[in-house]
């Protein structure tokens, strides 16, 4: 058997330090067997997947040196590599489970579910799909389709007892089929879900070894009786543990920069980012902290991989970067990697645009550009001391603004303008007060070359490392204020107070 290993991710944002850590796994197990390892995009959310985020990830995982040897971008014998691409395939898969009995037609609309939900909660159950869909007769399915009701696909599953699952780190899961969904299959777009195409694409492109994060756990019943639905043979199951902040919460991107982007942008080596994610939940066997991608490769062992959660502690990833730069950089090298940081000349034309009108001399440009070169502003005390805005203006400002561009999926210099300058008129301030502590939060001085430009430059979770450093600077809100800022934040832009800054 050939081992085959695959990466999947999903275009709808910024390629995520996760999705490298899932993908160096699956690498290092597929070369450490002799094995191919897959790139395959999961693009079937249509509102939020968009093609500059595909770039993005692809070219993030390409820098840290990862290579596929099937994907989008390289072809190969399964494609294609896109799950928008495939519609059609899924289509007949889904029909077949519908003919077969192992599916059905649901034709509730999104109120009628919203109903059955809250129903269910004042009776204090856990919500889930009722099986409504399962008592209409075949002349009412009929009727319903002659009608053009919408409708989308669900799958079976069993009213009582076990899904027994073996997986290779945890070995056997048992998971009570009473707690298991009804999942959605084929929406009424007609696209797949997530739990189709896994399946189908995994089983036609041959995948043998499912390496994924432990998130997907409870999913894993859904798709071994999909496996049985279709008479397939399921891959072997492994399922890694999570990324954790150094509070144990799950990494996320309010806490921490979770983009390789940003990592990039700072000035990381891409051989440290990936020594470090080679670190999380796994040791070379003399435990050396330092080692080569090679390293890795000759001494990998998934069964090695601990289940405790891994911290991403950047403090420590500092330290690995540092030795990296000290121990494999001699001079020349070192000057060569500095120029293709942030000194090659694709960088300095988006930034040559930003500073040329208050250039005088060329020795103005490192302190007029100094903000788009480095990582977090030194901030003084007066920082943010404003004649009309107070200190909690300045806070509100930083933690909404925050919020808004953690909502904000197209990072462009007119998106980002648009959305604060919303958010500017919906919290009562002149644009050029309100972007005031933006400025100091961003750039370390209330007089810098362009915000929006500035932004786009830096990118979304530097910006975003930025906000949230000022903010500790300034004084954030206390818990209590917390949960009414959430509120208060909802209630201007019109969103229900649980959706909105929920980490904080």
């Amino acid at each position: 058997m050939t081992v085959r290993t695959r990466v999947a991710p999903s275009p709808t944002g910024d390629p995520h330090v996760g999705t490298a850590y899932i993908a160096l796994f699956n690498y290092c197990f597929a070369r450490r067997h002799g094995g191919q390892f897959i790139l395959r995009i999961e693009d079937t959310d249509r509102a939020r997947s968009t093609a500059a985020s595909e770039t993005m990830i692809l070219d993030a995982l390409r820098w840290l040196g990862l290579h596929w040897d099937e994907g989008p971008d390289v072809g190969g014998p399964h494609g294609p590599y896109r799950q928008s691409e495939r519609g059609d395939t899924y289509r007949g898969y889904a029909e077949q489970l519908v003919a077969q009995g192992d599916a059905f037609l649901c034709f509730a609309t999104p109120d009628e579910l919203d109903a059955m939900r809250r129903a269910q909660l004042a009776r204090g159950e856990t919500p889930k799909y009722d099986g409504r869909g399962l008592q209409l007769t075949d002349a009412e399915i009929q009727a319903r389709l002659a009608r053009g009701e919408p409708h989308v696909i669900r799958m079976k599953i069993p009213a009582d007892g076990v899904c027994r699952l073996q997986d290779r780190l945890r070995g056997e899961i048992e998971i009570a089929w009473s707690q298991v969904d009804m999942q959605v299959l084929l929406k009424a777009d007609g696209l797949p879900t997530y739990h189709l195409a896994n399946v189908v694409d995994d089983h036609l492109m041959g995948i043998t070894h499912v390496i994924r994060g432990e998130e997907w756990i409870n999913s894993a019943p859904k798709h071994q009786l999909l496996y049985r639905y279709f008479g397939w043979q399921m891959p072997e199951l492994c399922h890694l543990p999570l990324l954790r902040n150094p509070d144990q919460s799950k990494l996320s991107k309010r806490k921490n920069p979770t983009s390789i982007n940003y990592y990039r942008a700072m000035g990381y080596l891409p051989e440290a980012l990936l020594n470090y994610l080679g670190r999380m939940g796994w040791a070379m066997p003399d435990e050396a902290e330092k080692f080569t991608l090679d390293e890795m490769l000759a001494h990998f062992d998934l069964d090695k991989v601990h289940l405790g959660g891994p911290v991403f502690d950047t403090a420590k990833l500092d330290w690995l970067n540092g030795r990296w730069i000290r121990e494999n950089l001699d001079d020349a090298a070192f000057a060569d990697r500095v120029a293709a940081w942030a000194l090659n000349r694709n960088h300095l034309e988006r930034v040559v645009p930003l500073i040329k009108d208050r250039v005088e001399k060329f020795s103005d440009i490192a302190p007029i550009a100094s903000f788009l070169l480095s990582g977090l502003p030194a901030l003084g005390a007066d920082a943010f001391a404003h004649k009309t805005l107070s200190t909690d203006d300045c806070a509100r400002i930083l933690q909404f603004s925050a919020w808004t561009l953690e909502a904000l999926g197209d990072w462009r210099r007119d998106p980002i303008y648009q959305a604060l300058n919303e958010l500017a008129v919906a919290m009562g301030h002149k644009l050029r007060d309100f972007t005031a502590p933006l400025y100091v939060a961003v750039a370390g001085a209330t007089s810098a070359p362009p915000l929006f430009d500035s932004m786009v430059i830096l990118g979304p979770d530097l910006v975003r490392a930025r906000l949230r450093a000022a903010l500790a600077h300034v004084g954030g809100p206390s818990k209590k204020q917390l949960k009414q800022w959430q509120q208060d934040f909802a209630a201007l832009r019109g969103t229900h107070g649980d959706n909105a800054g929920a980490e904080g």
